[in-house]
């Protein structure tokens, strides 16, 4: 049974659909804090004055969970050390393309783009003026950038393609040896996916047709969890706290359901048995009703899982924020309050271990429990019945 699961092509088709479409659903930006620079006369010369900044410790959060168009790894000495990402725009049906090293960390234009810095266009790249400043009429281009979030997505991708495609060969080859490795690693969690989410929701007669899918969301979601939490390259990215892909997994997840759902789910909705017939007529309530719990079904799903997943990067971040901020008003303090804030980040850093596998495993249950709503027969001959006796 896992061999089958394992090696079916429908769990790649369908990995692979999700990929695409949340490769060019997300995009966004964020940029480095600008320092300000003056002027100062040293010994009759005048040389640049840096005027540091307090910390900020809301905008060191939002910066670290939000997407950008470069990835930052450290900062060295007052040098932001990053990779830059490739910048893909269509402008008024042209196709710019260039490194987000061009940008400078947002100080810079380049083509006469810019990333902005302020609101409404703060994180988003547009069009410039020749003498720097944002060209308010102008049209903003079409953003189609590799970004810090679609990297992450790739390369998570290509770790969840190398895991179970090593696995699935092992099972090929050698199909009566018992799982050890990696295979006696992940195949409990495979037969966790099978016995406790998608049998009890949708059913044995009918359940392998969605495994693929319940595989895919499930591993999907909680190795992208745990790379989120690595809190230094290749890991750090708030990807599943994104609200693009959450939004893009919600959408596959509300597809399947009206796809598969049978003429019972359907009448439910529209004629649903059992409601006085004053509800229906002549205004339509209960349809009405129903149609919207239709949209708020992947509405709550696309919440849960980014409100969740980016909660806690911002509590753990808060915590480390104390620190500093301590530490801006004393070193004394900073030095006594480091071992504090350093305990409860390491066990929000547990707790998010344990939040990775819940929030995977809740949008799996949900995703097989609106499923099995979809496909289940009603028996409307008894229903009537039950309701003529009463």
């Amino acid at each position: 049974m896992i061999r089958k699961l394992l090696i079916k092509r429908k769990l790649f088709t369908a990995f692979l659909g999700v990929l695409l479409s949340l490769a060019f659903s997300t995009q966004a930006a964020e940029n480095d804090t600008i320092t300000s620079k003056s002027t100062v006369v040293v010994e009759g010369q005048t040389v640049p004055k840096i005027e540091t900044k307090e910390f900020d410790a809301g905008e060191m959060i939002i910066e670290h969970i939000a997407d950008s168009h470069e990835w930052h790894i450290i900062t060295w000495k007052g040098h932001s050390v990053s990779i830059p990402l490739p910048v893909i725009l269509l402008d008024d049906g042209k196709l710019v393309v260039f490194s987000s090293s061009r940008f400078q960390h947002g100080k810079a234009s380049y083509k006469g783009y810019k990333i902005g810095l302020e609101d409404p266009d703060k994180g988003k790249i547009v069009r410039v003026k020749q003498d720097g400043s944002v060209d308010a009429e102008a049209k903003v281009p079409l953003d189609f950038s590799i970004t810090k979030t679609v990297s992450a997505l790739i390369l998570g991708a290509i770790l969840i393609l190398i895991i179970f495609l090593s696995i699935a060969k092992r099972y090929t080859t050698n199909p009566n040896r018992a799982p050890k490795g990696l295979q006696s690693l992940v195949e409990p969690l495979i037969l966790f996916v099978r016995d406790d989410i998608a049998i009890p929701a949708i059913g044995k007669a009918k359940y392998m047709k969605y495994m693929p899918y319940l595989l895919t969301i499930f591993f999907f979601i909680f190795i992208n969890n745990l790379l989120g939490l690595i809190p230094f390259f290749p890991g750090g990215v708030n990807l599943t706290g994104n609200l693009a892909v959450t939004m893009v997994l919600a959408i596959f997840t509300f597809l399947i359901t009206s796809f598969s759902a049978n003429k019972s789910y359907w009448v439910h909705i529209i004629n649903t048995p059992g409601v006085p017939w004053w509800l229906k007529i002549p205004i339509p309530l209960m349809p009405i009703v129903e149609i919207i719990g239709l949209i708020t079904k992947p509405f709550v799903l696309m919440v849960r899982l980014f409100a969740n997943i980016t909660a806690g990067h911002i509590i753990l971040l808060g915590f480390m924020s104390l620190i500093f901020i301590f530490g801006s008003m004393n070193a004394w303090i900073g030095y006594a309050v480091s071992p504090v804030s350093i305990l409860f980040g390491v066990f929000m850093s547990l707790l998010e271990l344990l939040v990775a596998f819940i929030q995977a495993y809740v949008f799996a249950l949900l995703s097989a429990l609106y499923f099995g709503m979809a496909i289940e027969e009603h028996d409307y001959e008894h229903t009537e019945e039950h309701e003529a006796q009463h």
